[in-house]
């Protein structure tokens, strides 16, 4: 039979319509994607801009990772009642959680229930990614494990990091499948990503924690400024879950600090990220009415010009 023959096509068509709309929506990538961002208290310049105590915070640069890979964002407010966030979750194909330094109290239970929301999703057969990053991938280890107590200190303040790379065999499906070869060799000779915080986990104590290696699989390790090796990128073995401890919104959006990557191959790894994260989402057969979407945009609120005040963020949402 000539490979040009639509009978594939068709046998595909005749199972859908068998499956329902539910099934052909999942197996047709969604051309506008909605992501949820968790905000995070305080107002991302040390209470400079607004020092309410309700007041909390998303980085613009989070928002415009998402929008350059063709997905637009709905702010989760961790202080709102847990039913105008449930309403919120169900206008979304996935959730991304920034981050912060915030591990405790009300931030930390709204994680919890989010978190919970996207394993009950795709445990349910619904693909609904997530991407943590930063305070995100430690606040979801410690949900995990369940031990409050389990990140270890690293000195990776303001750092630009390489990426290395343990086993290239476990990069099969994962964001770095997408990464043209001569990219991943510069990610682990080259300082092409940027790290910004005081905690994180070993490989060591990843792999000796029954409930995180059960989890996650190491993807990437990254050395601190003493040469501490601490776990920087992983993925869940069976939920669409990917987490870094570094930065990737930095390189193309954050010029505070000197320290963020800004070359073309930075940029590039930047564009990765999104576009896997949100090809993801594009998988989800979620399809929120229009006007309910545009109710909850992010586009309702207007950014905050921070980098006057700040070497922190450039802008930032502002919700009080």
């Amino acid at each position: 039979m000539s490979s040009s023959s639509p009978l594939p096509r068709l046998l595909l068509l005749l199972l859908l319509l068998v499956a329902g709309p539910s099934a052909a929506a999942a197996a047709e990538a969604y051309g506008r994607p909605v992501i949820g961002v968790v905000s995070h208290p305080g107002d991302g310049a040390g209470g400079r801009i607004s020092n309410g105590t309700a007041t909390s915070y998303i980085a613009a640069s989070y928002v415009k990772f998402v929008e350059s890979a063709g997905a637009r964002v709905v702010p989760l407010v961790y202080n709102e009642p847990e039913e105008r966030l449930l309403e919120k979750l169900n206008l979304v194909n996935g959730v991304l959680f920034t981050g912060g330094s915030v591990k405790s109290g009300p931030y930390f239970e709204t994680i919890k229930k989010v978190f919970q929301y996207v394993l009950d999703k795709n445990d349910a057969g619904i693909p609904f990614p997530l991407f943590a990053q930063c305070l995100g991938f430690e606040l979801v280890s410690m949900i995990i494990s369940k031990d409050n107590n389990i990140l270890e200190t690293f000195s990776a303040e303001n750092q630009a990091s390489t990426l290395q790379f343990p086993n290239y065999s476990s990069l099969e499906g994962s964001v770095f499948e997408r990464f043209d070869p001569d990219l991943i060799k510069k990610l682990s000779t080259s300082c092409l990503v940027m790290q910004n915080h005081r905690y994180g986990i070993s490989p060591k104590t990843l792999r000796e924690n029954a409930a995180l290696s059960s989890f996650f699989k190491i993807l990437t390790t990254s050395p601190d400024e003493n040469g501490e090796v601490y776990v920087s990128t992983v993925q869940a073995n069976k939920y669409p879950i990917t987490c870094t401890q570094w930065h990737p919104e930095k390189a193309i959006f954050e010029f505070g600090k000197p320290m963020i990557p800004h070359s073309e191959d930075a940029v590039q790894v930047t564009q990765n990220f999104a576009n896997y994260f949100i090809s993801q989402a594009r998988k989800s057969p979620n399809r929120p009415p229009a006007d309910k979407v545009l109710d909850n945009l992010i586009y309702n609120y207007s950014p905050t010009f921070t980098g006057k005040k700040s070497k922190s963020f450039d802008e930032v949402y502002i919700f009080s």
